[in-house]
């Protein structure tokens, strides 16, 4: 068969069940993109950055890829078709992000001619080199009859074991001319991984069965694992807390939920319910910085660690039993075994109503705070609880807002999140909120995101008028980077490069970008705002809200972190901040 490395790489996409594609043509990929438009199943989305298109093939890959199943077909993932070298620098954020966070991802990129025999070309740099540290693997096609078995090999690679993006380099010369590409193969359903050993299974089970009080930690891992973590709370009547990432994957309104994290750092609803806890199940998360307040977390010795990653279980905290495997089928043996044994206990109503107690309490504090000329957080969440459907989708991204809906809002069963976390790149939240809307079109999705952030990646909303995607941009405008403007406030006593240079016209944004403009300046119109929104994007319109928010109260996360941090200091540094404190407090 002779077949251009372009027409190859369609044929292979299709196999692969890719239905949308991220990116921006140049010299070095128009036949690829050539090639898509002749596709019936594949719709090539033209944005406005490599940067907003990684970040939009990444939300696209969380709501979209379920693991392997067992029927191991291939499944539509995020997929770039993007320019070498700028291209790929630009894409970096996005594929940085997915990479850290375990989402499965494809990176096509143009690559120089290779039978040319010159030097010099254009866009000329070794882009498996640049990629090493962001990608699980990267290729570089040399021949024809490589395509086909090299993008089903980088599929392989994104969607097995600990999920991520691979990089496969497509030269323009086999682009452009046909070639022998020998006998095409076909998809090869996968494999789901191993179950655990039966016995390590049973000294899981031994580990919480016989712990006075267990607790469940959950992570972004165990996101298609929902019902057998309620019904493993359940069984043991454990308190449940998840990471940033994890916040959806448990429902919210269980009255077993606690909330976000268990360290100091923690909301009081978690911190109390975690207090008692001498074994923990963990499950799909990785203990890192932002989930234990910096490493403040007090882990039990008997921690039952699940995760999908062999490097995980023990990396930061010793793991008594180490469970390797998918989250799902690890979970449902685990239940199995403790059924088995009849290890149900009875409802701790003493547990479940401090939960809701403290939850009550911390929002009415909240509520209570600030005045009514600007938006007051937890009413701001608590409108907008009230009104997005249960399976509304939500996207953060990196800032104080981050925090406060972490601490603030209340993720139902059947709602979705998606924040950037562990690489925890600015920017994130507008072109991600496309790509969901994109992945998922029957279900409303929402946007909270920094003006900071907002100005980062703002212009993407073209992309979504573009496509008829009604998504809603929720701005929080305060005119600063709140959150390092908090973290400097106490320590440096001054602000640094916090405040933002111009105030945002959020209204010429949307003007320029096509989108609905609809403003939030107090308290009194939070409600009859966010259903405007609604109303707007319903229409196939994206609407920006301009937020005018209160931030003059800092979460306990903040607070909590901050604490921490201080508290790891040598006594000496802690000595030099606490004078250099007072001294600028002291100086005129």
């Amino acid at each position: 068969m002779k077949k251009t490395a372009a027409q190859l790489a369609v044929h292979a996409l299709e196999q692969l069940g890719i239905t949308h594609t991220f990116g921006i043509p140049g010299v070095h990929n128009t036949e690829l993109y050539d090639a898509l438009a002749q596709s019936r199943q594949i719709t090539p989305l033209l944005v406005t950055h490599e940067g907003g298109g990684a970040f939009m093939a990444d939300a696209f890959s969380r709501l979209n890829w379920g693991g392997i199943g067992a029927d191991g077909a291939a499944r539509a993932i995020g997929t770039l078709a993007i320019v070498p070298a700028a291209g790929l620098t630009h894409a970096a954020s996005g594929i940085g992000e997915a990479y850290l966070a375990g989402i499965p991802m494809l990176v096509l990129t143009g690559g120089t001619r290779t039978d040319s025999g010159r030097r010099y070309q254009l866009h000329g740099i070794d882009q498996l080199e640049m990629a090493r540290g962001f990608t699980k693997a990267a290729f570089r096609v040399t021949g024809h009859a490589q395509v086909v078995p090299t993008l089903f090999e980088a599929y392989r690679i994104a969607t097995s074991g600990v999920p991520g993006p691979v990089l496969v380099e497509l030269p323009v010369n086999l682009q452009i001319f046909s070639g022998d590409a020998g006998a095409v193969p076909e998809w090869q359903a996968a494999e789901a991984p191993p179950l655990p050993d039966a016995a390590l299974i049973r000294q899981a089970a031994d580990v919480l069965q016989h712990a006075r009080q267990p607790g469940l930690f959950v992570g972004w891992g165990a996101r298609h694992a929902q019902a057998e973590l309620v019904a493993l709370a359940e069984l043991l009547q454990m308190p449940v807390s998840t990471t940033l990432q994890g916040l959806a994957v448990f429902p919210g309104d269980h009255p077993l939920h606690a909330g976000f994290g268990f360290s100091r750092s923690a909301v009081p609803a978690a911190q109390n319910a975690f207090r008692q806890c001498d074994a923990l199940l963990a499950v799909g998360a990785r203990f890192a910085e932002i989930p234990t307040g910096s490493f403040g977390a007090r882990v039990p010795q008997a921690l039952v660690h699940v995760d999908i990653d062999p490097e995980v279980p023990g990396a930061n905290y010793p793991a008594q039993v180490a469970l390797v495997g998918d989250a799902q089928p690890v979970l449902r043996a685990l239940l199995e075994e403790l059924r088995n044994r009849q290890a149900r206990r009875e409802v701790n109503s003493r547990l479940q109503h401090q939960i809701a107690s403290d939850k009550a309490a911390y929002l009415d504090s909240w509520l209570k705070h600030g005045d009514q000329t600007h938006v007051n957080p937890a009413a701001f969440f608590t409108s907008l609880r009230r009104q997005m459907p249960a399976d509304s989708i939500t996207v953060l991204d990196d800032g104080n807002h981050t925090f406060l809906a972490a601490e603030l809002y209340s993720y139902p069963r059947g709602s979705a999140l998606l924040t950037p976390s562990d690489f925890n790149a600015m920017g994130y939240a507008v072109p991600a909120a496309i790509g969901a809307r994109l992945a998922q079109p029957q279900r409303e999705v929402v946007a909270i995101v920094g003006d900071g952030g907002f100005a980062m990646s703002c212009m993407e909303i073209m992309t979504a008028t573009a496509n008829g995607l009604g998504v809603i941009f929720c701005v929080f405008n305060d005119g600063a980077l709140a959150q390092i403007a908090q973290a400097q406030q106490l320590p440096y006593q001054r602000l640094t490069c916090t405040t933002l240079p111009h105030r945002i016209g959020l209204q010429g944004v949307a003007q320029a970008t096509g989108a609905a403009y609809v403003p939030m300046p107090d308290n009194h119109c939070i409600d009859s705002t966010i259903a405007e929104a609604r109303k707007l994007a319903a229409q196939g319109r994206p609407v920006i809200v301009d937020v005018a928010i209160d931030y003059s109260r800092q979460t306990t996360f903040t607070q909590g972190t901050t604490k921490t941090n201080f508290r790891s200091f040598p006594l000496g540094q802690k000595l030099r901040f606490l004078r250099r404190i007072v001294g600028r407090k002291l100086r005129p």
